[in-house]
């Protein structure tokens, strides 16, 4: 049993099979709080602590997954490109709100972090945590920070966005679509954006762009935070 839990493959496959069981979780309890990720999440931590392997090990497979993160991402110009239109009619509200989002989203961390006295490497750490893994890792890495904090902050913050925001934006009254979209792809990038995309086209390709421009201006705006920590 241990030389068949040192195999990559093995961890693939349990990795994917844990993901499906989320889905079927999801489509059955039709909640948010079932969400497929964070399902698949708890199950294989039960198992890696259950079985004493280490995420070393574990990442033998792993890997072969986080390959795909990338153009996973890249993808999701696919629904924007359908939305045009919309993009162009609502281009200034679209880029402020992702602009006015990801300022909110990294002065809250600077603030908070200065004032519980958090040193500046675990600042520089969790800068990043709204926007995609593959920028937020390589923007706290340039920052002098600990790219595993910044990966499991980005974790954290997409599962948390994915599952309360869309009710917590209907509360608040936000029902328009590019809206909804730009909120969640601002502040929960490609976790929340699986999210968005289930709530509708327009909201996914909104969630989907908010992604790369909260990226962007997060790399530009984190290099100037970058001199006072």
């Amino acid at each position: 049993m241990k030389d068949v839990l040192t195999s990559p493959l093995a961890w693939l496959a349990l990795s994917v099979l844990s993901y499906e069981i989320g889905l079927l979780a999801n489509r059955r309890l039709k909640t948010p709080v079932a969400n497929p990720l964070l399902i698949a999440m708890v199950l294989m931590c039960a198992l890696l602590v259950a079985t004493g392997t280490s995420t070393e090990t574990y990442n033998t497979g792993g890997a072969f997954i986080s390959m795909f993160l990338t153009p996973a991402t890249v993808a999701l110009a696919i629904p924007i490109y359908r939305q045009l239109g919309t993009l162009k009619k609502h281009l200034l509200p679209i880029l402020l709100g992702a602009f006015v989002g990801s300022l909110a989203s990294m002065g809250s961390v600077f603030v908070l972090c200065k004032l519980f006295g958090l040193d500046s490497s675990v600042i520089a750490s969790l800068l990043p945590k709204s926007v995609t893994t593959p920028i937020g890792v390589e923007v706290a890495r340039s920052l002098g920070g600990v790219p595993s904090i910044t990966a499991i902050a980005i974790i954290v913050t997409g599962l948390f966005g994915a599952v309360c925001l869309p009710g917590f934006l209907k509360k608040l009254g936000v029902n328009h679509p590019v809206t909804t979209g730009i909120a969640i792809g601002t502040s929960s990038h490609a976790v929340g954006t699986s999210r968005a995309i289930e709530l509708g086209e327009t909201e996914g390709a909104m969630s989907g762009l908010a992604i790369g421009v909260a990226g962007l201006i997060t790399a530009l705006v984190a290099s100037v935070v970058a001199i006072f920590l």
